[in-house]
């Protein structure tokens, strides 16, 4: 089973949501290797006109064990002449890479883009933005912050048709200029760094000629102020794994896991809400409150006690508590 498996979901060994106090557990301080973020801003925009020449150009061409799936590579098994093909969806983009293996393993002769070019798509090919042209200005008027300017260079896979109809896809670069204002740390003997983060779609484009599109172009950028520390955390101790759980049709298995006897939503409500609620009409004086140990007589000024352990109330004179057995106290 995992981590969040419902045989799991009680366990204080697994991660998870912390029930009661949370300081109850903690036992320890463990050292840490982190990457800390000081700082990190966004900026989303969209750029017009943008003109890229793609080059790496590779043919997008069937996967050699399943042919049209939409260029993607297949995993098979095979057994003698005998093969079982498990294929991505078409409704997956291709990555250049994949583009690049078909292309490889493709038994015949490689096509040549032919004639003129028709834009389909493109989209950046990885999340990581290489940072160039970097400068930082301390400020003076504002302590900790610094004027910070770079070029974010942002890789894009472009999607296009040649004039036979085949499928190609290219590699380029869009470079975004920023100039913003971060919070940065003071000197130490291990210095900050900054990264990027990316992602982009394009709307549409045009083919110019020689390679070359004309696109528009939406950009999302993400920098941030790193170091990498080694920071002080309090644990619960280490996690215990718990065995893997095979995939199994067992339609028992959530039914066995519910309690065995039904649970009283009137263990929900408080005393102070009967005794609200009785001038109401809701849980009148006259027919008794519904505390957690169910029914109980009318309500009475200092006849009200609360177990010291799991919180029951009931009315009436009893010193011991009718779910836990531990001691009752009154409430007024």
């Amino acid at each position: 089973m995992s981590f969040y498996s419902y045989k799991n979901a009680h366990s204080d060994t697994c991660p998870g949501v912390v029930n009661g106090n949370i300081l109850s557990g903690l036992n320890q301080r463990v050292c840490v290797q982190v990457k800390n973020v000081y700082d990190s801003c966004m900026q989303q925009e969209q750029l017009d006109d943008q003109r890229i020449t793609i080059e790496n150009i590779v043919p997008v061409l069937p996967g050699p064990d399943c042919l049209g799936n939409s260029g993607r590579p297949c995993a098979c098994d095979c057994d003698g002449n005998r093969c079982n093909c498990e294929c991505p969806p078409a409704s997956i983009p291709i990555t250049h890479d994949e583009a690049v293996q078909n292309a490889e393993n493709n038994p015949g002769p490689l096509p040549r883009p032919y004639g003129a070019w028709t834009f389909e798509s493109c989209r950046s090919s990885t999340t990581a933005g290489r940072i160039s042209n970097l400068t930082v200005e301390r400020m003076t008027d504002r302590p900790q912050f610094a004027r910070v300017r770079c070029t974010v260079d942002v890789p894009l896979d472009v999607l296009f048709l040649d004039q036979r109809c085949q499928e190609w896809m290219g590699q380029t670069v869009i470079k975004v200029n920023k100039d913003i204002l971060l919070c940065i740390p003071d000197d130490s003997i291990i210095p900050f760094t900054l990264e990027s983060l990316v992602s982009a779609i394009c709307v549409s484009g045009t083919y110019i000629g020689n390679c070359t599109f004309d696109i528009t172009v939406c950009v999302t950028v993400v920098l941030k102020v790193l170091a990498e520390v080694d920071i002080l955390i309090p644990t619960y101790g280490f996690c215990q794994v718990p065995p893997c759980e095979e995939f199994a049709e067992n339609v028992c298995d959530e039914f066995f896991s519910l309690p065995l006897f039904p649970q009283s939503s009137c263990a929900l409500e408080s005393v102070g809400e009967a005794t609200s609620n009785a001038g109401s009409g809701t849980a009148s004086s006259a027919t008794g409150g519904c505390y957690a140990c169910g029914p109980v007589n009318p309500v009475r000024p200092n006849h009200v006690r609360q177990c010291s352990n799991c919180g029951t109330t009931c009315s009436g004179s009893s010193t011991l508590c009718p779910r836990c057995g531990s001691a009752m106290t009154n409430l007024n």
